[in-house]
């Protein structure tokens, strides 16, 4: 899909994880954020990481890293920003860039494919995805134009929810189903570590029987 581009969103401080760096947490013999840029790349012309602190402790991943460029940990819409900033000084070939964070290790192989035709097809601006009737406001497909409208809502308006900045455009929703497994379960707790080795083990039973 070489008209998209994809931003790993590790910009948070990850509270409810003891402050553990989430990406890093391995899963099934690799880490999470691995399994992140195993299932976006084929997906994407190239791909980002949003990170802050210290750079290198994600180095060996060899993505361009990029700190946010709103101070104070301004939360997921800081890290898209990041990210189309970079495509337009970088690839500005590409005009679509598409979010995901950083622990959620199962995203759909036809995650890009399918935001990109509904966007088309409804004619919407951003396309965000969904599953098992919620919205996963942070998985979408955003125009690089609107990087200047988003950064006047972070700094200027101070606005922080991604739903809050979504609303403001046409948007459309594309639902994934959660059978087998939930294609956006993130790790966000420490108990959810079991339950994503558990989905881990049973994707890459799936994997072997369409092989």
């Amino acid at each position: 899909m070489t008209h998209c581009f994809g931003i790993i969103l590790a910009g948070g401080q990850a509270r409810r994880m003891g402050g553990v760096d989430k990406p890093l947490i391995e899963i099934g013999g690799a880490s999470i954020l691995e399994h992140v840029i195993r299932r976006l790349s084929p997906q994407c012309v190239g791909l980002a990481l949003n990170a802050n602190g210290a750079p290198e402790r994600f180095a060996a991943y060899g993505l361009p890293i990029l700190a946010d460029g709103v101070p104070g940990f301004a939360g997921p819409l800081a890290g898209v920003l990041a990210g189309l900033d970079h495509i337009a000084a970088v690839h500005p070939d590409a005009p679509f860039a598409v979010s995901a964070p950083a622990d959620t290790p199962f995203l759909p192989a036809d995650l890009v494919a399918r935001l990109v035709a509904a966007r088309a097809a409804e004619g919407a601006e951003i396309a965000v995805a969904a599953s098992g009737e919620r919205r996963h406001h942070a998985v979408a497909l955003w125009p690089v134009a609107l990087r200047e409208e988003l950064r006047h809502a972070l700094v200027q308006e101070d606005l922080r929810k991604v739903s809050g900045f979504i609303e403001r455009y046409r948007n459309v929703v594309v639902d994934w189903p959660v059978t087998p497994y939930d294609p956006f379960f993130n790790v966000n707790r420490p108990e959810d570590v079991e339950t994503a080795k558990a989905i881990e083990k049973m994707a890459r039973a799936e994997s072997t029987k369409i092989r």
